[in-house]
């Protein structure tokens, strides 16, 4: 077996078919306070890993606010959006467990 590692800008998002992954990944690195995706979902799960920063998640009628090290995971067809808060910059790997984005947008 050969694996063969893969040279992505860093401001890239990665569709995993493009690899030969069953996931997709954005990476997300901002200090724009307020920043962050509209209300969307998903047919499938998406897990945040925060490294650094804070954002609040809107996560079905739930609000919470994710920080550096936690872990939140958005149940499929559920609706969900974050924006970044003060207090630096936020870092995250978001995990989409599909091999391609599939987003419907709801505002």
């Amino acid at each position: 077996m050969t694996v063969t590692p893969f040279d992505v800008p860093l401001d890239r998002n990665i569709e995993g078919y493009e690899m030969g992954s069953p996931v997709s990944i954005i990476r997300e690195f901002t200090t724009a306070v307020g920043s962050g995706p509209r209300l969307h979902r998903h047919p499938y799960v998406e897990t945040f890993v925060i490294h650094r920063g804070r954002a609040l998640f809107t996560v079905g009628e739930e609000k919470v606010v994710g920080t550096g090290g936690q872990v939140l995971v958005v149940p499929a067809l559920v609706v969900h959006r974050f924006e970044v808060l003060d207090g630096g910059t936020y870092e995250a790997t978001h995990i989409h467990s599909s091999d391609r984005f599939i987003t419907e947008w709801l505002e």
